[in-house]
């Protein structure tokens, strides 16, 4: 008879911005310790959003499992509550078939919301405001974000106008958006962090964009809106779909289109690095360092094993 352990249940996470190569470590690691991936990508949940979101294909899977992609129609726009239900019940089942899980992924809140027991401001959303909110331009939501919560104002997305809308709507109700901390942790986490130096980090966001043109990315976008998802919300989700939204509605030109994308995803890069930076549990290395990386993962996963034999698991 084994006794029961109070140890948490112990899991590997690979954040950084976007292009730093988290979903191809991702693989490899879970190919070493024999695991299976959660993807924690905001966008990559949802149906048809594969090239421009960089969603891993099946052979850049490498035959591992990958979870929490393509599980919502992008039509309806999902929550961080609903994602991290979904999450943790992947994980849960992971580990109970004896497997590693490894959160992947580079959207902060989405990574917290798993990570940890951090609540959510429990405001219901309010469809006459939003009804109201819509009709304005993203810079208006922004300036009235302003207004209403400066401290917030400071650290969101400005050109996000889903996050703007749901930042006021707290706002309204609360007087504020609570502030959030990383509060405790409910895993036993081995927190990887990609990065780079800026201007390696400017030339991969450059390269990635012409690749992502040339394997079709205007192409996805315009099957997407000719199957139902309206310019709207195309715009809602922001990055490359704003953009190729804008500009084959004629609102700007292709060059402007290229270079105002590659403006916002290097500031969005940057974003996803000022939220990172405030967890200090986070080991950061340079892509490069991949097999440094791998040894250090090696000497846990044998933790792993002799957690698993004493609870009679293998």
């Amino acid at each position: 008879m084994h006794k029961k352990t109070t140890e948490k249940p112990k899991i590997i996470a690979v954040v950084g911005p976007t292009a730093s190569g988290k979903s191809a470590l991702a693989v490899e690691i879970a190919r070493l310790v024999g695991g299976e991936i959660v993807s924690a990508d905001s966008r990559q949940v949802y149906t048809g959003l594969d090239i421009g979101t960089g969603k891993v294909t099946k052979r850049e899977m490498r035959g591992i499992p990958h979870h929490l992609l393509d599980v919502s129609n992008p039509k309806r726009a999902m929550s961080v509550v609903e994602y991290e239900r979904l999450a943790t019940r992947a994980i849960r089942d992971i580990l109970k078939r004896g497997k590693v899980p490894i959160l992947c992924g580079g959207t902060g809140l989405y990574i917290d919301a798993v990570l940890t027991d951090a609540s959510f401001p429990a405001v219901p959303p309010n469809a006459k405001l939003r009804k109201e909110l819509e009709k304005l331009s993203v810079e208006k939501l922004f300036e009235k974000l302003q207004k209403l919560d400066p401290s917030r104002a400071e650290n969101i997305d400005a050109k996000n106008p889903r996050r703007l809308v749901r930042a006021i709507e707290i706002a309204t109700a609360l007087g504020r958006v609570p502030a959030r901390t990383i509060a405790k942790s409910r895993y036993d986490a081995l927190i990887i962090g990609l990065t780079l130096p800026r201007e390696e980090m400017q030339e991969r966001i450059h390269t990635r964009l012409i690749v992502r043109t040339r394997r079709g990315m205007l192409a996805e976008v315009r099957r997407l809106h000719a199957e139902g998802l309206s310019w709207k919300r195309m715009e809602s989700l922001g990055l490359e779909y704003r953009f190729l939204a804008q500009f084959l509605q004629g609102k700007i030109s292709k060059n402007e289109m290229l270079n105002d994308l590659e403006i916002a995803i290097r500031q969005y890069s940057k974003r996803q690095m000022v939220w990172f930076k405030r967890n200090k549990n986070i080991h950061w290395f340079h892509p490069s360092e991949q097999n440094k990386i791998l040894k250090i993962v090696q000497k846990l996963t044998l933790n792993y094993k002799t957690l698993f034999l004493s609870q009679g698991r293998i």
